[in-house]
């Protein structure tokens, strides 16, 4: 499991950059005090509570896998395109897309969370300012107080470079849904 998230955007949690969970793997991590796990299935993120619905297993350790189907003995096909995540206490599956349990489906869904693919430059728009004070800031450095533009006054010049992010990032909400 990843060290928990510092810096929640909103109920929106920048959890790994895109290349870090590659088709077919999972990532476990830390947010708001709740273990979710976000998995790549086939290039799509989907993220679930990391507790089984049923008896509290350790959901996001389980297999994902393709649905079984039998009309009858000697039948058996396999659907790669329905996905379901098994849990590995008791084996119960839970539809990846909706989180519905194949054996109670009317009343067992196991928690879902939003999951989007950011690119990193509106990752980085969305970053908070850094506080008055903080490391890094004019006051940190100087002890300067700022004028009310905000700008310190000084004997420096600061050199400055173009900043491009590149990468794509997996993006998780734990906020409540807003109701349209």
């Amino acid at each position: 499991m990843t060290a928990p998230t510092e810096r929640p955007r909103g109920g929106k949690h920048v959890v790994a950059r895109t290349d870090e969970i590659p088709p077919g793997s999972r990532r476990i991590v830390e947010l708001d005090g709740r273990q979710i796990g976000i998995f790549n299935i086939d290039g799509e993120y989907v993220a679930f509570l990391h507790r089984c619905p049923h008896m509290s297993g350790p959901l996001c350790e389980g297999a994902v896998i393709g649905l079984v189907e039998s009309s009858g003995p000697g039948d058996v096909r396999l659907d790669e395109s329905r996905k379901f995540l098994t849990c590995p206490l008791h084996g119960w599956e839970f539809d990846v897309h909706t989180g519905q349990s194949y054996f109670d489906p009317k009343r067992v869904k196991a928690k879902r969370f939003p999951v989007e693919v950011r690119s990193g430059a509106d990752v980085a728009a969305d970053a908070p300012a850094a506080a008055p004070g903080a490391p890094g800031t004019p006051e940190a450095d100087t002890g300067a107080a700022p004028e009310a533009d905000g700008r310190v006054p000084g004997p420096y010049t600061a050199e400055t470079f173009e900043v491009v992010v590149e990468q794509d990032y997996v993006v998780v909400s734990t906020g409540r849904p807003r109701r349209k």
